[in-house]
């Protein structure tokens, strides 16, 4: 008799081996003939909602590994509150105009926006970016994504067009909207401004100098000092904007030392900068001699006057709070169109507004010499007239961080031009702001304080573009006096006209056609009209969407459960949703915020091409399966940059074996049970009921770990529960009554119910994150279950948590037997070492407990230790003193362990070593136990 054929050994079909790359597109295609996401938005009827608010890419290339990390993330969000039964609709989106279009079209087209029509090339850039939507789209399914992919918003749609302009109009309407002329960050290779969204800084070597400023108006100070020339000193990493200066700062409280310094070559000379700079100073130019003569405060030199370094111009002394005692000179070189705090200081003192740069970023007719040179290439010619003419004190070079624009990556540099702005403190936007983001819970916490200190120090919202892919700005201007036109009535017809048409009609209809009326110019009464050539920011375009999208569609809900974007979309599309919502509806469009940080390589090092350290999704898709990238995206701790690299994902697809592994066995010993078999709760064996008890711990941390969105807790968790808990430790105890047990036992069918539980419970656990697997799994367990639909696991409700399988007493009581069972493994892995058994079944196990309360454990719990030590049998002994060869235990003190050969014969069914071995004439190769088996056949234990 071939006693094999009498065991209940595993079977299933489920591979041992995934084949993710070959499992993963069926399960697609069952997905998708299920029609997936109809059938939960039907099932979602009625429930209470969580909206959760894609935040759109942009549509111009294929997705990368940030990309991504952040739709899985959407998608563990996602499928987890769909099984926690919540209506979950979730809108796919897409950010279809601007730069990022435009640049990648220009690219591809190779010319500039001056070598084409507008309108042809807005034609080119939909389909551009309409191929790339459909390009993702199907990239993004390709993940196990679950969306409604039919019906994405995109905000090249017309009625989105529109609605941008309607929000456009009550803005206007509102007077936050504002047509000015300032400084604002402006690419001179895009030639168009930019919003600070759009600005990434990186490290560049720029020029530092220091350059004197003669004064020319001090009597007090000459008639103090008698020198015959003084001057003071600024510093500049920019020498081509000192073409735009029209003054020099200080800080009112700092004391200025006048210095006397003596260079060779140039004698003796008088500066004059912050006291507490002098020292640094000197020491960077390398003078030496150089002594103090004389000190003034800052606010008595208000007013002065000195020379410009190389122009017929003075330069007047202007005080300001900003200037700082940490670094340069204690004076500023201020020039009004080249920066923020410039331009503001510049209205203060109603300082002149030089513009010298025009869009492509060179001097203009008024620079002289200069006039045509780009501004960073005449930074050298510029240092060299001021060495000619001494005003130059020292020069050199600086490493950097300096903005550079987010698409084409040249840097960048700040420009007045008029432009249309939002006025972010009119009607104390910027206080309800700040106000309002205390509200909003922050994953994590230190999102609040970026994103306020972000809000708290922003300027005003630039909103033009001079661009040709973009809404337009609906705004007409008097051809006699540039007066423009801003009524809300006229942009309201313009948005019914795009919602109809598109905003091409706005560059293709005339301006009698758009406004619906005669125009007459408010200001001079002139009737005839342009109309607005420059588009509004793209990240105005997504910051509306709120609007556009979850106030227009019917299954959302304003504001959102959750945003979950990239850490740069504090300054992003966070800010610009936030400060778009609270003027129209006083409230922030979310109630929660989740940011993740950047994927960086195994190394911490940014992705680029020029290192050759990019990984894409597709490869890794192709090499492992989407599936592993889903794994590593739970793995990680997102709430900082997160490395990937072939070793870490070669470290996930391991970790993923071992879970694939468990959940195969658990299947593997159900193909002959069925629901009607479950054994009681009060039947089972107590290590059993352990097991539930572990698992409900289990569930209980991950279900709170899924709520916290804490996905590498989840993964951690489950993935040392299926590697630790079970196999090693659980699963490898119950082999011997699963295998060798009657098919119908109590014991097999107390082990067959609780692994029933477990695969369950782990399915549905696991169906969030491990999306394909999971699937392939229920389309299994569903037919074992008896379930009347099967459809999908995500169509079923997450695990529920039996507080009756919660026993503290039992797991402790494991805990102690399996600190236990690691000293008597580690034991019997001595004695295997050594050569004297090659199985744990061959050996007995001695225990000797030195304490009266260990030994009555030990002996109250003799079964229970050799089913967990895997051994032949057990004894235990009272002892009050080791006897030599004894192996003590350092965790468990009182308790030795001598491990010897059993001298029972083995049974060839078993392989247990039973005195009962040879005692049956009928069956001398086996056991009692496994006689009494073969004896009952499938007969059901009472």
């Amino acid at each position: 008799m071939n006693y094999k054929d009498t065991l209940n050994l595993p079977r299933t079909d489920l591979p041992m081996q995934a084949r993710l790359t070959e499992l993963e597109p069926r399960m697609l295609n069952l997905w998708a003939s299920l029609d997936i996401y109809g059938l939960i938005r039907k099932r979602s009827i009625g429930l209470p909602k969580f909206i959760l608010h894609d935040g759109p890419p942009y549509a111009n290339g294929n997705i990368h590994i940030g990309h991504a990390l952040n739709k899985i993330l959407k998608d563990f969000v996602v499928k987890y509150k769909i099984m926690r039964g919540f209506d979950v609709p979730f809108i796919p989106g897409w950010d279809c105009h601007g730069l990022p279009v435009e640049h990648q079209l220009f690219k591809e087209l190779g010319i500039t926006k001056h070598e084409i029509d507008r309108v042809k090339f807005r034609k080119k850039a939909k389909d551009f970016a309409l191929k790339f939507v459909e390009l993702q789209r199907e990239q993004f399914k390709r993940l196990g994504l679950i969306a409604d992919w039919q019906r994405p918003y995109l905000t090249l749609d017309f009625a989105y067009e529109a609605e941008i302009i309607r929000v456009f109009a009550k803005l206007a309407k509102a007077k936050y909207i504002y047509h000015g002329l300032k400084p604002i960050n402006w690419c001179i290779n895009c030639e168009t401004a930019l919003a600070e969204a759009e600005v990434e800084y990186t490290e560049r070597r720029s020029a530092s100098i220091y350059v004197k400023f003669k004064l020319l108006d001090s009597e007090k100070i000459k008639e103090a000092l008698k020198p015959e020339n003084i001057y003071f000193l600024i510093w500049t990493t920019t020498p081509w904007t000192l073409m735009s200066n029209v003054a020099v700062a200080v800080h009112p409280e700092f004391k200025y030392s006048i210095i006397e310094i003596f260079q060779q070559g140039r004698g003796r000379q008088t500066l004059i900068l912050a006291e507490e700079l002098v020292d640094n100073v000197m020491r960077q130019s390398g003078i030496k001699d150089y002594k103090k003569i004389g000190e003034v405060k800052g606010e008595d030199l208000e007013n002065m006057e000195a020379k410009h370094p190389f122009l017929k111009r003075t330069s007047r002394l202007v005080l300001a709070d900003y200037v700082s005692n940490r670094e340069g000179t204690g004076c500023v070189h201020t020039a009004p169109g080249h920066g923020q705090e410039d331009y503001l200081t510049g209205l203060k003192y109603k300082l002149p507004m030089i513009m010298p740069v025009d869009e492509k970023g060179r001097f203009d007719e008024t620079c002289g010499e200069f006039s045509g040179l780009e501004v960073f290439g005449a930074n050298e010619p510029i240092i060299a007239k001021m060495r000619k003419n001494e005003s130059l004190l020292y020069a050199t070079e600086t490493l950097h961080s300096y903005p550079h624009c987010w698409r084409c990556k040249t840097p960048l540099i700040t420009r007045s031009t008029r432009q249309w702005f939002i006025n972010v403190d009119h009607k104390n936007l910027r206080k309800k702001a700040l106000k309002v983001i205390r509200d909003v819970q922050w994953i994590p916490e230190g999102g609040q304080s970026r994103i306020s200190s972000m809000v708290g120090t922003r300027p005003d919202w630039c909103l033009s573009r001079q661009r040709f892919w973009g809404v337009p700005i609906p705004v007409f201007y008097c051809k006699s006096c540039a007066k423009a036109v801003l009524r809300a009535d006229i942009m309201e017809r313009v948005a019914r006209i795009v919602s109809n048409l598109g905003t091409d009609a706005w560059f293709t209809k005339s301006v009698d056609e758009l406004s619906g009326k005669k125009l007459r110019c408010p200001a001079c009464k002139g009737e005839e009209f342009v109309k607005e050539e420059d588009i509004i920011d793209v990240w105005f375009d997504s910051g509306i969407s709120h609007q556009a999208v979850l106030a227009r569609y019917k299954e959302l809900r304003f504001p959102a459960s959750l945003y979950l974007e990239g850490s740069d979309q504090h300054r992003g599309w966070f800010q610009t949703a936030l400060l778009t919502s609270i003027p129209l509806t006083g409230k922030a469009p979310y109630l929660k915020v989740l940011t993740h940080g950047f994927v960086v390589d195994g190394e911490g090092k940014k992705m680029s091409k020029s290192r050759g350290n990019v990984i894409t999704p597709e490869e890794i898709i192709q090499e492992y399966g989407a599936e592993i990238l889903r794994l590593w995206v739970a793995s990680c701790d997102y709430a900082d940059d997160i490395r990937i690299s072939p070793g870490i994902l070669t470290g996930v697809a391991d970790a993923y074996r071992k879970i694939r592994n468990t959940l195969r066995f658990l299947i593997g010993n159900l193909y002959d049970f069925s629901p009607e078999k479950k054994v009681k709760y009060s039947e089972l064996w107590e290590i059993d009921k352990w097991a539930l008890s572990t698992l409900a711990r289990l569930l209980t941390d991950v279900t709170c770990d899924f709520e916290h969105y804490r996905y590498n807790k989840v993964f951690r968790r489950l993935h040392n529960f299926c590697a630790n808990e079970m196999s090693s430790f659980y699963l490898d105890v119950l082999k011997d009554r699963l295998y060798t047990f009657g098919r119908n036992s109590l014991p097999r069918r107390s082990a067959q119910t609780v692994i029933c539980e477990l695969l369950t419970s782990l399915t549905k656990a696991l169906a969030p994150i491990l999306t394909f697997t999971a699937e392939e799994l229920w389309q299994r367990l569903s037919k074992i279950l008896g379930a009347e639909e099967t459809h999908t696991v995500i169509l079923h409700r997450w695990p529920r948590i039996e507080r009756k399988w919660i026993n503290p007493a039992l797991d402790k009581k494991m805990e102690r037997l399996a600190e236990f069972r690691s000293a008597a493994l580690k034991a019997i892995e001595n004695e295997r070492e050594k050569g004297l058994l090659h199985s744990s079944l061959e050996a007995r196990v001695r225990l000797y407990a030195a304490g009266d309360e260990l030994f009555q454990f030990l002996k109250g719990n003799l079964d229970l230790l050799v089913s967990i030590f895997i051994v032949s049998d057990v004894t235990v002994e009272r002892v009050t003193v080791f006897s030599a060869g004894t192996l003590r235990c350092p965790d468990v003190p009182h308790l030795g362990i001598k491990i010897e050969k059993i001298n029972f014969s083995k049974c060839r069914r078993c392989w247990n070593y039973r005195p009962s071995v040879g005692k049956d004439t009928r069956h001398p190769l086996l056991c009692r136990r496994c006689i009494e088996v073969l004896e009952r056949g499938d007969e059901q234990d009472e």
